[in-house]
């Protein structure tokens, strides 16, 4: 605003004829020159003009000198609002243990070894292990650290404190049913990062989902298939069936929380939910607790040559059955108030189209599965 002030006040005063200059500089009487308007000659152009003066002329006491210091006094001060604030960098957050869990974590371990007596029929080995192993469970709670490195410190302090030789302490990680599980939750992941699990449901929900029930069929049917190679109902859900099913009950308008959650969502839901337990136990590597079990049989005795072609002949017939059953028992108990769908198709179909064609990183995890499957039922 000063700059086009003074733009201004220039061009006012270099419209004065050299009468007017005079007879504001030079005016004889002792009283401000502002008192009684000055006879002044506007130029043409301000003649053409119907708006008065917005500044009026300089006296005399403002030299050529007054004028410039203004003028730097001006310039200054519109540099500096014109430049920007100082970036300053925000400091980074603090690394390594949260201090509170880890103190926590530790003090109830060391109050579990030194404070509590110990039962005579238990051996100091025996309390000290004990006393580790309730120090890393409050540990995992808590998470003064990220799980692996807290299960580590607790694996290395057995180590360290004599509890356990390092044969007996890394003794599990040599157990194949251990790295077996490992193995399954990396493919679980790969479903969810390659969208390999979304695509398969959402071709069950194009080829079934003309109705409710078979909305539901579809779902149960992509998730027994997927399941072999995707260890993890929780995987299995929150990765790849709960988002199709919130897709598919909002476009019905029906809504978590909300009495109308009962037109579909609820039932998908329930559904989903009943049938992944079936689905975990038809296979052997469609849950990590059945790799469990195998061990703990293993530890009793019970040895198994082909554990999963046997685990799928023992648990086909009642698998197979409630997988069935489910979506048309729910069907009748928990009904939804939405019995057709025939949006559902055209839903899938679209989003099928906006995933492209099948990807590189598919197929590869196709064939991943296809080979880890087969080398699991050849044994």
């Amino acid at each position: 605003m000063e700059s086009f002030a003074l733009h201004s006040l220039s061009t006012t005063t270099s419209s004065f004829s050299l009468t007017s200059r005079s007879s504001l500089f030079h005016h004889p009487s002792p009283k401000p020159i502002f008192k009684s308007p000055p006879s002044i000659s506007p130029s043409p152009a301000l003649r053409s003009l119907s708006i008065p003066l917005l500044f009026t002329p300089l006296s005399k006491s403002h030299n050529r000198n007054s004028l410039s210091h203004f003028t730097l006094h001006s310039s200054q001060n519109d540099t500096s609002s014109t430049l920007p604030a100082a970036q300053t960098t925000p400091p980074s957050p603090p690394q390594g243990a949260k201090i509170l869990p880890l103190i926590i974590s530790i003090s109830i371990g060391l109050i579990a070894r030194f404070v509590i007596p110990k039962p005579v029929e238990v051996s100091p080995q025996g309390w000290q292990l004990l006393s580790i192993f309730v120090s890393t469970i409050a540990g995992l709670v808590l998470s003064p650290l990220p799980v692996g490195a807290w299960a580590f410190l607790g694996l290395t302090t057995s180590i360290v404190t004599k509890t356990l030789t390092f044969s007996t302490a890394f003794s599990a990680f040599t157990n194949e049913v251990i790295w077996l599980i490992v193995i399954s939750f990396f493919f679980a992941r790969g479903f969810v990062k390659t969208g390999l699990g979304d695509r398969i449901a959402t071709y069950f929900v194009k080829w079934l989902g003309k109705s409710t029930l078979g909305l539901s069929y579809g779902l149960t049917f992509s998730e027994a298939l997927i399941a072999p190679a995707m260890p993890s109902t929780t995987a299995r859900a929150g990765g790849v069936f709960l988002p199709i099913i919130k897709s598919l009950s909002l476009s019905a308008g029906s809504k978590p929380g909300d009495s109308s959650s009962r037109k579909l969502g609820s039932y998908l839901v329930q559904s989903q939910f009943q049938s992944a337990g079936n689905s975990s136990a038809l296979f052997l590597t469609a849950a990590a607790q059945n790799l469990l079990c195998l061990k703990l049989a293993e530890e009793l005795g019970v040895i198994i040559s082909s554990p999963w072609v046997f685990w799928f002949k023992a648990a086909s017939l009642p698998a197979i059955v409630c997988l069935l059953a489910t979506p048309l028992v729910l069907y009748n108990l928990y009904p939804p108030e939405i019995k057709d769908t025939p949006e559902a198709p055209a839903i899938a179909a679209k989003k099928l189209e906006s995933m492209g064609p099948v990807t590189r990183n598919e197929w590869i995890m196709v064939g991943t599965m296809l080979l880890a499957v087969s080398l699991w039922v050849g044994g």
